[in-house]
């Protein structure tokens, strides 16, 4: 069963994350949001919930304004083509609906079933923005508490710089 929002916080109060967390309409799309994130300082983040061919699958945490080459990422990820995962097996492993993908729903992920990659990038800026299970809400922490996050949840984070996709070939 999913975390409700309050869980989640309980549980990043009793790993000692300070976080904030702002109430809005439901947002989709980074785009959607743009007027919001103006108003918050820090990284805002763009999730991906990706499966590779082989059966595989990713949670990607990376800025708003990062372009994400799926075709190159398999290289530096070392695993098969890859794709959008259904939004039935989201709902499966980590317990959010489309657009409402985030970092926390790693908390829904006890078997670590799912790989988190986070673009360095993201961890530049202080505090980082995620949705608290909801697309309704944004909660901000510090990019070494998503960490000490991630890790408490049983995964561990695999750092990326997503950057050197823009210079990979094809």
């Amino acid at each position: 069963m999913a975390a409700t929002r309050s869980e989640l916080f309980a549980f990043l109060d009793s790993l000692d994350i300070v976080h904030t967390t702002y109430e809005h309409e439901p947002i989709f799309t980074v785009e959607q949001g743009a007027n919001l994130k103006a108003q918050w300082p820090g990284g805002h983040s763009k999730n991906l919930f990706l499966k590779d061919k082989k059966g595989a699958f990713f949670l990607l945490s990376a800025k708003d304004d990062t372009e994400i080459n799926l075709k190159r990422l398999p290289k530096l990820i070392a695993c098969a083509r890859l794709s959008f995962g259904n939004p039935v097996l989201m709902e499966e492993l980590l317990g959010v609906a489309p657009g409402s993908v985030t970092a926390f729903a790693l908390i829904n992920d006890p078997k670590a079933q799912v790989r988190f990659l986070v673009d360095q990038r993201l961890l530049k800026n202080t505090p980082v923005h995620f949705h608290p299970l909801k697309n309704d809400a944004t909660t901000a922490i510090a990019p070494n508490d998503l960490l000490k996050f991630a890790r408490a949840c049983g995964h561990e984070p695999t750092l990326l710089d997503l950057s050197l996709l823009d210079a990979s070939p094809e």
